[in-house]
């Protein structure tokens, strides 16, 4: 069986870095169509006379392109996936074809709730970066994570309210 990354390998400061992705006027239009349909997604001549002056992506498919080169920045894979329970997104800077972006996350936060003896949560900051080292993106993600069966403690009887805003039911 293959290894995974499970909430016991990851410790507050632990840090993943993807490879860059380089974004086409093609992907933009594309991702608009189905997703974010304006015009200065869909129509490279139309958005000139946009606040942008040009083709920009979707903050949306920023941001869907930031999560999938975190989830394959892992390695070894998340155990389970990457499941997300909460996220606060900001978008800094506008991504135009040929942009190339890349991303770096780290971990900030580990919550072993008491009610689950597979599964943590894990709270990260992510920035995601164009060529020029510019953060368009910015992120704080909180994940499900899960343990390794042969390292999970017992669950307990005693229930504990989880800190922050994560759900206790």
């Amino acid at each position: 069986m293959a290894k995974k990354l499970y909430l016991d390998d990851l410790r507050v400061g632990h840090r993943l870095r993807s490879k860059s992705v380089t974004i086409s006027a093609q992907d933009i239009i594309r991702f608009a169509r189905d997703n974010d349909p304006q015009y200065f997604h869909l129509d490279e001549e139309a958005a000139k006379d946009s606040m942008f002056g040009g083709l920009v992506a979707s903050g949306w498919q920023t941001g869907a392109l930031s999560i999938k080169l975190l989830i394959e920045s892992a390695d070894p894979p998340f155990a389970g996936g990457l499941v997300g329970v909460e996220a606060h997104i900001a978008w800094k800077f506008p991504v135009r074809p040929g942009d190339s972006l890349r991303v770096e996350a780290e971990v900030t936060r580990i919550v072993h709730p008491r009610r689950y003896a597979d599964r943590g949560f894990v709270s990260m900051d992510m920035a995601t970066y164009n060529q020029r080292d510019e953060v368009v993106l910015t992120q704080r993600v909180t994940v499900v994570a899960f343990r390794d069966p042969s390292r999970a403690a017992p669950r307990s009887t005693t229930e504990t309210p989880i800190p922050g805003s994560f759900p206790v039911d």
